[in-house]
């Protein structure tokens, strides 16, 4: 499968939510005008596409120096498993490769543990760490 990867730089609406509604992410869905300043306010947002269809984003925030927090990455579900996600973190990963902390935040499945372990992440139980959160 072809695709290319570009910055996102011009906030289509209906294509974001509708990416974000396809894998039920609908904290997003049904709070528009968020999702629309989170992107605004991003550090650094990459999508895939195929022609000009956006198969799929990445979003970061963070000081790009200490610290990048993968906000969000999504690839719709019909294109999952053909190397999409990956490229685009392995494309962060590489902008951001001098930046000391690179961490995010995911379900607890083994699919994302075994794909963010085959990207070198590693889980904070396996460096004696502990994430803390506080949502809302």
């Amino acid at each position: 499968m072809e695709f290319s990867i570009k910055e996102y730089s011009k906030y289509n609406e209906s294509e974001i939510l509708n990416l974000y509604q396809s894998v039920g992410w609908i904290n997003y869905t049904n709070n528009p005008n968020m999702l629309k300043n989170a992107y605004t306010n991003s550090l650094k947002i990459l999508a895939a596409y195929e022609n000009e269809k956006l198969l799929g984003i990445i979003r970061v925030v963070g000081d790009g120096y200490s610290i990048v927090f993968i906000q969000d990455i999504i690839v719709l579900p019909e294109y999952q498993s053909h190397g999409i996600g990956t490229a685009l973190l392995k494309k962060i990963l590489e902008i951001y490769q001098n930046v000391y902390q690179k961490s995010l935040l995911t379900d607890n499945t083994d699919k994302t543990i075994q794909f963010y372990k085959s990207v070198g992440f590693e889980m904070d139980t396996d460096i004696e760490c502990r994430v803390f959160t506080k949502m809302f």
